[in-house]
């Protein structure tokens, strides 16, 4: 493995997990990034982008060595999960049901991503091209060879794409996407409550999309507000006064009292790549799928595509690249294909305000909290268990 040589373009969570694991293995790995990551100052306010990380997804940080560099007092750990339509009976998912310790963790990206870049910039086979991009391609089913922005060119045998939605390998290469837009954006409100450190995440489903709290470490949390782009508009147009009086009015009902510390604010699309690899380069995260946040699966499933061509490469590396790649993409694609769409359903279900949809939501929210047996295999299954 240590004369095996590979490209990781984008070194945001899903790029730089790549590159870490593989170069823990020996392989040379080059590492594009245009936006080069910088260390949040360890006492600064929480960041707005944060994840609700897996079990599975923390078994792979682990396993490159970077979970426990993560400062704990930024680390959330939640033990329940609620689900529910306004007036409804709540679907209450517990980790003591499933004897483990907690259904997640959730974490700021850009704390994971900066140990993950820590434990990078140590690796003697890892060279970096920081503010660089890719202009040109020469791809072939042997090797690939990219010209950079300052005409610097690099030759591997394989090109890994974790460069985004927009990925700009993917246009490179000509791999069509099926794509559309929900017509709603999700804002996201850092606040800081009056109360300890929760530990459970919850969501209310309503006509005009979810409301949803995600615990953060100490006595911070995350709310997220699905909504038409005419209304976050104006909401993002308030001061953090005033949107605190509208949260208080028109968001699901909080028993804390909180103010608002930031807020931004992201429309809802879904992206699918026709095509997980071509040549020798391979799509990875949300260059080749992007999901409807509904869940909190978009870093997992990232994640998981990284376990699983990491895991071909090492455990098949006497096979051809194309038939390796051709395993990656049957492997992932139907998977992220059944999330998105599952997820997708889930959505517009929820927002439905026909009386008959109505009723059989309610009915069924009811009989999974009652399901017993089925209801944990479902949470092990987010889980990545």
């Amino acid at each position: 493995m240590q004369h095996r040589e590979m490209i990781v373009i984008g070194g945001g969570m899903v790029g730089a997990l790549s590159a870490l694991l593989l170069a823990n293995q020996g392989i040379i790995i080059h590492l594009v990034e245009k936006t080069p990551c910088i260390p949040p100052l360890a006492s600064g306010a929480f960041d707005l982008r944060v994840s609700a990380f897996s079990a599975q997804s923390k078994h792979l940080l682990e396993l490159a060595g970077v979970w426990q560099s993560l400062p704990q007092n930024r680390l959330c750990a939640y033990q329940r999960l609620q689900t529910w339509e306004k007036g409804s009976q709540k679907l209450t998912f517990d980790s003591q049901e499933i004897g483990i310790d907690a259904l997640g963790y959730i974490a700021e990206n850009s704390r994971v991503q900066a140990v993950l870049w820590q434990a990078l910039k140590k690796c003697p086979n890892v060279t970096f091209y920081e503010n660089r991009e890719v202009k040109r391609i020469i791809n072939t089913d042997k090797s690939v060879l990219v010209c950079l922005d300052n005409e610097q060119q690099i030759e591997a045998e394989l090109l890994i794409a974790c460069d985004g939605a927009n990925s700009a390998i993917r246009q490179l290469l000509d791999i069509g996407i099926t794509a559309w837009d929900y017509r709603q954006e999700c804002m996201l409100v850092t606040i800081k409550t009056d109360c300890p450190q929760q530990n459970i995440t919850w969501q209310e489903f309503r006509e005009t999309g979810p409301c949803a709290f995600l615990p953060l470490a100490q006595n911070n949390g995350s709310l997220v507000w699905y909504h038409n782009p005419q209304k976050i508009s104006h909401l993002k147009s308030l001061s953090n006064a005033q949107l605190k009086e509208v949260i208080k009015n028109e968001f699901a009902h909080l028993d804390f009292d909180f103010e608002v510390v930031d807020k931004g604010a992201f429309p809802l699309t879904r992206r699918h790549a026709q095509s997980y690899f071509k040549g020798s380069c391979v799509l990875l995260g949300d260059a080749a799928h992007t999901i409807n946040p509904l869940a909190g699966q978009g870093v997992n499933l990232g994640f998981k595509d990284v376990e699983c061509l990491v895991d071909l490469l090492l455990e098949c590396s006497d096979l051809p690249m194309q038939i390796l790649l051709k395993r990656y993409q049957w492997q992932r694609k139907p998977a992220n294909l059944l999330m998105q769409s599952a997820m997708d359903v889930f959505y517009k279900v929820s927002k439905s305000d026909l009386g008959p949809v109505r009723l059989i939501r309610r009915s069924v929210l009811g009989l999974a909290q009652k399901s017993g047996p089925l209801k944990n295999k479902v949470m092990k299954y987010a889980m990545g268990l």
